[in-house]
């Protein structure tokens, strides 16, 4: 029988405790937090904290993945689509260390997760105990923040902590380590969240002496151009950012992660920059008098050469990082602060503008690559099915209203230039780490986080067997994610640099596949696959009208190419067109 009890502090705040185990605090906390479904795997060192989520099950869902990496990306997945913490559970050991990847790519990504794990009891630490790992010491690189509770009483206070930490400021993961004593401990359990911890400070003062100075440099410009991230979408300055570039008419592109922030039929939207982003914005980059970015870290596969990029443009930055700042490229002004108050101050100090000539520039260009590069692979005439036309099928039936989560490789590049976007946080990819397989249990994640919403999971041959088993998840929990894997028999990517930078080698790039509809009817989950042009206009309609999980493999040209493409460590304006 659980102890109640008042605590009555010195400043008259009484505080209502419960006699529990820590087991039990952990699952409390969680649902003081808010969290209704959780991603795990359960083994020796969690074992207590399951029991008591079997105790609560009216309160939190927790779906069983397949591997402890498929919990993390399905974490990633929920929280990419919902902007709330996703939160994963292991056991210790090779259960810590299988979440790694996941809390990796978290971090690289700025994606709000919390990972709990077991540990072996506290006298045992350090003794090389049954599936005893430092995954503190192996996680620290790659977290935000992460804590080793030994003691009951910690629990509280440290998860607290820990999802103020994952959520403020530029997200990120949190990982904390539990000992197996520390759960079948009883202490006097009360909860309050956290709303500050003492040295970090989440979001930097904004100073309104550096937005009058960026708004002067928009001012004046002739050939503005703004690159805008994930931080627009983390920040929910949607709106703001759709305001600014109206009002003083700048062309916007974007990275990978900052997609579907305003969307793709914009008039002011111009494309996606990077290694297999579109012409205008790589080329124009490099003409533009005042460079703008908001909420993007330059990174290398945006930046190509830093040695050529931008070096014509005054640089305005807007991040919440100040890591971020001054990082790779050297800036005039750094705007610090949240983008959605920094956007909304920026705004009343900009002139309206149109900049029709600039904007000119951009249409000629698009022509160029629409003809070179857009035009065959959106519209093929040769015999081969190709990526591109898979997209344009999804984007009929979808209407722009899916969220598209892909793996990594040229299926994702072909997605993130095709995919039309009508809604924010509906690209969901692995950015900065590059992931393979993390398209499927990402978009297990999404859906459960977006019920109502269309979900659409793109992969490539290759990095969807390395999560496949998360079919068995689909299966279970009856997630209606639609599945679409892009088969060209190759590590396509790789293969891609292999054509062109080391004489056509195939080294240990051409795939011998399994039978992937077998393995999805398997499941139980309807399968199909495409190998004629005339057969998929068909099958898509038909995976998308459907109001369960379904698997359609679209089998597409061998040795078909991702154009545009600026070589690793050239000049953005260096791009090729074939």
């Amino acid at each position: 029988m659980k102890e109640t009890q008042t605590i009555e502090s010195t400043n008259k705040v009484t505080k209502t405790t419960e006699r529990i185990t820590g087991s039990e605090a952990i699952v409390r906390c969680l649902i003081e937090e808010g969290v209704k479904v959780l991603y795990g795997y359960p083994g020796g060192a969690i074992m207590p904290v399951y029991d008591e989520l079997y105790k609560y099950q009216d309160k939190i869902h927790h779906v069983l993945t397949r591997h402890e990496q498929g919990a993390t990306h399905a974490a990633q997945g929920y929280a990419r689509i919902s902007n709330e913490v996703g939160v994963a559970m292991a056991t210790s050991g090779p259960g810590a260390t299988n979440l790694i990847t996941g809390i990796a790519d978290a971090q690289i990504d700025s994606t709000p997760m919390v990972c709990i794990t077991g540990q072996v009891p506290s006298h045992l630490l350090g003794s090389d105990a049954f599936q005893e790992t430092d995954i503190v010491g192996i996680s620290t690189p790659i977290t935000k923040w992460n804590h080793q509770i030994t003691k009951a009483s910690e629990i509280p206070e440290v998860i607290a902590k820990a999802f103020y930490i994952a959520k403020s400021g530029r997200p990120g993961p949190v990982l904390i380590d539990i000992t197996k004593d520390a759960q079948f401990e009883e202490f006097d359990f009360s909860y309050e969240k956290c709303k500050g911890v003492r040295s970090y400070k989440a979001v930097p003062n904004t100073h309104a002496s550096k937005i009058e100075e960026a708004a002067k440099l928009i001012n004046a410009a002739k050939k503005p151009l703004v690159v805008w991230g994930q931080g627009v979408i983390l920040g929910e300055a949607e709106e703001e950012f759709k305001a600014v570039i109206e009002k003083a008419g700048l062309p916007a592109a974007w990275t990978i992660l900052g997609a579907s922030a305003i969307p793709t039929s914009h008039p002011l939207n111009v494309g996606m920059v990077g290694m297999h982003g579109n012409y205008a914005p790589n080329v124009l980059t490099n003409e533009c008098d005042v460079l703008i970015a908001i909420g993007m870290r330059f990174d290398d596969r945006v930046t190509g050469s830093l040695n050529t990029y931008a070096k014509q443009a005054k640089v305005i930055h807007f991040e919440i990082d100040p890591a971020e700042v001054d990082k790779n490229v050297k800036t005039d002004v750094a705007v610090l602060g949240d983008a959605k108050e920094s956007l909304s101050q920026l705004l009343p100090l900009l002139n309206e503008n149109t900049h029709e000539d600039w904007h000119q520039k951009f249409k000629d260009l698009y022509r160029i690559e629409y003809e070179k590069v857009i035009k065959d692979d959106l519209h093929p005439t040769k015999e081969g099915l190709t990526m591109g036309e898979v997209l344009k099928e999804i984007n009929t039936y979808t209407k722009g209203e899916a969220a598209i989560v892909t793996d990594v490789g040229q299926h994702q590049m072909i997605a993130c230039r095709y995919a039309e976007f009508n809604t924010s946080k509906s690209n969901i990819t692995s950015g900065g780490l590059g992931t393979m397989g993390f398209g499927l249990p990402a978009a297990i994640g999404a859906k459960m986080a977006a019920p109502e919403r269309e979900v659409v999971s793109i992969s490539g041959d290759g990095g969807y067997q390395m999560t496949i088993q998360e079919l068995g998840t689909i299966f279970q929990q009856r997630v209606a994610v639609k599945v679409v894997v892009l088969n060209n028999d190759f590590l396509g990517m790789v293969r891609q640099w292999q054509q062109l930078f080391f004489d056509k080698r195939y080294a240990s790039t051409e795939m011998t596949n399994p039978d992937f509809v077998t393995i999805a009817k398997g499941y139980y989950i309807n399968a199909k696959r495409v190998t004629k042009r005339e057969e998929l206009a068909d099958a898509v309609k038909e995976m998308i009208e459907s109001k369960e999980p379904y698997f359609l493999e679209v089998c597409v040209e061998k040795e078909d190419n991702v154009f545009p493409m600026v070589p690793s460590g050239a000049s953005v304006s260096d791009i090729r067109l074939e």
